[in-house]
């Protein structure tokens, strides 16, 4: 398929990956807690999903009351402000505590005629465990080669995710949008086959299921698992606890064509998925 660039991955160091990925998941609530201080509610929490702009390599709030973005650059865990004009105060994350960042967005957006104290409302779920929760301060020193790395799969992950809801489209389906979900900090555009039949196509970081970025796609109801077909070399079947076909990151770096074989097994078990449902 045509269309979006990758940018080629060359090995898979989890240990400094899942350190980079937990910095950078709590640097994300920090956007989460502002779209649902300021942006208008929508369905599902739907106003607080956060848009990749590959341009930048920054996730990217919904627009807040006077048309500002709040942003995360992922390589070096920077939040800056998008003003519609003017300046664009930044902050950096690492050397500073949770804290720190809400004495600086706080007095940002009270700048703004926003009420600061609506960042302290509590989040509706509970995070990862990690010593910034407790106070612990952010510090990318040896993880700034392991940040680029996140950033790159999220922008390979944003690029041929889309690709795959165009050719949806063309076959007359309707697949969202693809947005990052900041209670599990994936990618994801839940394709609606009825009202109680949903394919589930996107991205995640790593999870408790799986220590490396991970595709994924999934499917609801859950089909009985003896009726799953084979997959694409580089995927294989999840069956614990939700039923989706996964192709991981240390599969994926191994082949020659990274896009390609990671656009196959979605492609394919996609149709698989929409077979099993109708």
């Amino acid at each position: 398929m045509s269309g979006s660039l990758w940018r080629p991955i060359n090995g898979l160091d989890r240990g400094k990956l899942t350190e980079a990925r937990l910095q950078a998941h709590f640097a994300a609530q920090w956007l989460a807690r502002t779209a649902r201080a300021y942006v208008p509610p929508q369905p599902n929490d739907g106003h607080t999903n956060l848009g990749w702009d590959d341009a930048q390599g920054v996730f990217a709030t919904h627009p807040l009351p006077d048309g500002a973005r709040l942003t995360l650059r992922v390589s070096d865990l920077t939040l800056v402000i998008v003003n519609a004009t003017g300046k664009t105060p930044f902050f950096t994350l690492d050397g500073h505590t949770d804290a720190d960042v809400r004495s600086w967005l706080g007095g940002e957006l009270g700048g703004k005629g926003l009420d600061a104290r609506k960042l302290d409302e509590p989040s509706p779920y509970e995070m990862p465990a990690h010593a910034i929760a407790k106070g612990a301060k952010y510090s990318i020193g040896d993880l700034v080669p392991a940040l680029g790395s996140l950033s790159v799969w999220y922008a390979n992950a944003n690029g041929v995710l889309n690709n795959v809801r165009q050719h949806l489209a063309t076959r007359g389906l309707h697949a969202p949008a693809v947005r990052c979900w900041p209670h599990h900090f994936d990618l994801d555009s839940l394709v609606t086959l009825a009202p109680d039949r949903t394919v589930g196509l996107g991205f995640s970081p790593g999870d408790e299921y799986y220590d490396e970025p991970y595709f994924y796609v999934t499917i609801y109801p859950e089909p009985d698992a003896t009726m799953l077909p084979q997959l694409h070399m580089i995927g294989h079947w999840h069956t614990h606890e939700f039923v989706a076909a996964i192709a991981r990151a240390s599969k994926i770096v191994a082949v020659k064509n990274q896009k390609a074989d990671t656009e196959a097994h979605l492609m394919t078990t996609v149709d698989v998925a929409i077979k099993l449902l109708r």
